[in-house]
């Protein structure tokens, strides 16, 4: 009699733990169905392994943006933590700790890893399991529930990831729609002057920029500047300061003042928060004399007869201060056919497979060779040069170029 008794207390006791069992796991699977929140599942964790297994010590570590982090946890305080994570790597399989294991893992029984396609996820350390005449069945329920709520917390990061991506994909293509919309795709060929483009951004939207204002047809300006930032931020911005351009050109006789007014106007929207590297040339061909300003930016080149210089007198960058002190316009005879080559950094830091630059001695050669040809051909020889010297590389930043051929006659 006392042996049936017996027998029927442990079939009892096993039908009420699997009672448990399947109320936890429909609880914990209503939950994941509803969307519960990481922190309301780490917390059903927590519960279900502290009230209903009776266990003592418990941590749960999942990846964070750099190695792991414990995301829930029994009586396990920080310290104690920081010294289990680099221990997590060498379990593969469910593994019961043993007496002569690391020090940091005394206080525990056994070490759940959850793996994704050979890949972890999740690492459970538990400790003090109280009841151990079910202890199998016991390591196995809990062994379940923690691949459940590591593959669900997976998953929700997995899917908030996939929502960003999507965001900054549309971002991005926003982004880029408005460069595109703003970079004139379009440049003026004349028998006196001609115009050339060459754009490769290192991203889907980078913050270079170049324009071409017409004043009349022996008379007009053109720019460069490099926008700090990307994305739509830089191309907002770059909008606004397209449109400040095309406003304020037109409204003053010399550079100097455009220049101090267009540094006011993007110092009212960006309050110093953003900056830009500036360059702007105006070219008449009556006079045959080239006016600039070169504000912080990498100074263009100018070859004309068998002369080169770099145009390096401006100011300061666009942007960084209230007021410009200092600005210096210069003015350039044109006294024979002139070539001004004006780019963005991204071209003198251009690196080989060597990590050798292609810098200003370099650009300057190039130059030299082949100043005698038209705008377009000159960049198209430039760009065949660029890709030779990359090789396999990718572009380690946006390169923008700006090609002005001049005729004297």
């Amino acid at each position: 009699m006392n042996r049936e008794l017996v027998l029927l207390e442990k079939l009892e006791k096993e039908l009420n733990l699997k009672e448990l069992q399947i109320k936890s796991l429909l609880t914990i699977t209503q939950a994941i169905n509803e969307n519960v929140k990481a922190e309301g599942l780490y917390n059903m964790y927590k519960s279900f392994l502290s009230w209903e297994m009776g266990i003592d010590k418990m941590g749960l570590f999942i990846p964070a943006e750099i190695g792991w982090r414990c995301a829930a946890d029994i009586n396990l305080d920080e310290e104690k933590a920081r010294t289990i994570i680099p221990l997590l790597s060498d379990y593969k399989r469910l593994h019961t700790i043993k007496e002569d294991e690391n020090p940091s893992l005394s206080e525990f029984d056994i070490i759940i890893p959850v793996f994704h396609k050979k890949v972890p996820i999740a690492f459970s350390v538990i400790g003090g399991i109280k009841d151990k005449e079910d202890l199998y069945n016991k390591i196995q329920f809990i062994t379940t529930i923690t691949n459940i709520i590591a593959v669900a917390i997976e998953n929700k990061r997995l899917f908030k990831q996939q929502i960003e991506q999507e965001s900054l994909r549309k971002e991005m293509e926003v982004a880029s729609n408005v460069q595109k919309m703003l970079i004139p795709d379009q440049l003026p060929v004349t028998d006196r002057y001609e115009l050339s483009s060459i754009y490769r951004p290192h991203s889907t939207v980078g913050g270079d920029y170049f324009d071409y204002v017409r004043f009349s047809d022996s008379r007009f300006a053109f720019c460069i500047a490099d926008i700090s930032g990307k994305g739509v931020a830089a191309a907002l911005l770059m909008a606004n300061f397209q449109a400040i351009i095309q406003s304020l050109i037109y409204q003053f006789r010399d550079l100097e003042t455009f220049v101090f007014a267009l540094n006011q106007a993007v110092i009212r929207i960006t309050k110093s928060d953003k900056f830009i590297t500036f360059f702007v040339g105006e070219v008449d061909l009556d006079k045959m004399q080239l006016k600039y300003i070169n504000a912080g930016h990498y100074p263009p080149i100018i070859k004309m007869g068998n002369e080169m210089r770099e145009l390096d007198q401006g100011c300061t960058v666009i942007g960084a201060f209230d007021t410009l002190p200092d600005i210096k316009e210069e003015i350039i005879d044109l006294t024979d056919d002139a070539l001004i080559l004006t780019f963005t950094d991204g071209l003198a830091e251009l690196r080989d497979q060597n990590g050798v630059f292609f810098e200003s001695e370099r650009i300057k050669a190039f130059i030299d060779k082949n100043a005698h040809k038209s705008a377009e051909e000159f960049n198209s020889s430039l760009l065949m040069e660029i890709n030779n010297f990359k090789g396999e590389q990718e572009y380690s930043d946006d390169i923008a170029i700006l090609t002005c051929k001049i005729y004297s006659s």
